[in-house]
């Protein structure tokens, strides 16, 4: 049996995560309170129903804290021999959830006469902590459209054979800040960089002239085939120790160039012995996503 865990900040796309586990196949539930889940989990073991076998549920803040705060306690509980457990996470900045709130014109689960909506969302983040730090996959949604999430959801969750390691081979540009869902960050500004070359500003990392370029420079080919190696090495340790999944960050100083062609040329090596990875190019437009 599998079960799925969606929790995260309200706003940040719990519930587009948990329709789109529905339309999978899942058995879902919104708003669990927390002290329903072991009885659940039990009662789908004995009763041994397919359409049980696969269930995700969605814990938020509006559970009692005191159950939330004992969290821990009771995941350990879950692990059963027949019971393959996973906690996502969703989460984006808080001005990004701010502006949410304000556009729909939602009331949030935590704000009242006493609470203005900014500090309700910065109570929950505290107040979801020990959800949180068990959480096998974060996922920053402050840039994601509903579509991406959907997409994410699909691929890295659904599309991940048990015991399986799923990596997110990801280009992101400096200065616009490190992916706070990063497990591994790689910094390839030691590259040259093709921006100052005039003819090339215009292309991207994807793009045959930029690859030309930074194949040309036999530094290129060492950071790569050491970042490579290094993943190689140590990704397996992750994978044995019951890792679900990873996500390697390649950053560069605008996130176009040198990191977008380090993170695709990883991404296609790695899938030759990971068989679920994604690669996506966050400061492309649609992020450049795909899978191999």
């Amino acid at each position: 049996m599998k079960l799925i865990i969606v929790s995260g900040r309200s706003g940040s796309g719990k519930s587009t995560a948990l329709h789109v586990l529905e339309d999978l196949g899942f058995y879902c539930i919104d708003n669990l309170p927390i002290g329903l889940l072991v009885p659940l989990t039990n009662e789908a073991l004995e009763k041994g129903s397919e359409r049980l076998r696969h269930i995700a549920v969605s814990i938020d803040a509006r559970n009692l804290s005191d159950e939330i705060a004992d969290f821990e306690r009771l995941h350990k509980t879950l692990e059963q021999p027949n019971l393959s457990v996973e906690i996502i996470y969703l989460d984006a900045e808080e001005m990004i959830l701010l502006q949410r709130f304000h556009a729909t014109r939602r009331k949030h689960p935590l704000s009242n006469n006493r609470r203005s909506l900014k500090e309700a969302i910065s109570h929950e983040k505290k107040l979801l902590e020990p959800i949180s730090q068990l959480a096998d996959l974060y996922v920053d949604t402050s840039d994601l459209s509903m579509y991406e999430l959907r997409d994410i959801v699909k691929q890295r969750v659904v599309g991940r054979k048990e015991q399986e390691l799923a990596l997110l081979i990801q280009s992101f540009g400096f200065k616009h800040g490190v992916p706070v869902d990063s497990d591994f960050v790689f910094d390839v500004r030691c590259l040259p960089n093709p921006y100052w070359d005039t003819s090339l500003r215009k292309y991207c990392g994807l793009d045959q002239p930029v690859c030309d370029f930074l194949e040309a420079q036999e530094e290129t080919g060492e950071l790569q085939g050491d970042i490579e190696a290094y993943l190689r090495k140590w990704l397996p340790s992750f994978r044995n120790s019951n890792r679900s999944y990873m996500t390697i960050s390649i950053g560069c100083t605008g996130g176009q160039h040198r990191s977008v062609y380090m993170a695709q040329k990883l991404g296609l090596a790695l899938s030759e012995d990971f068989p679920n990875v994604q690669i996506r190019h966050t400061e492309l437009p649609d992020n450049g996503s795909a899978q191999s």
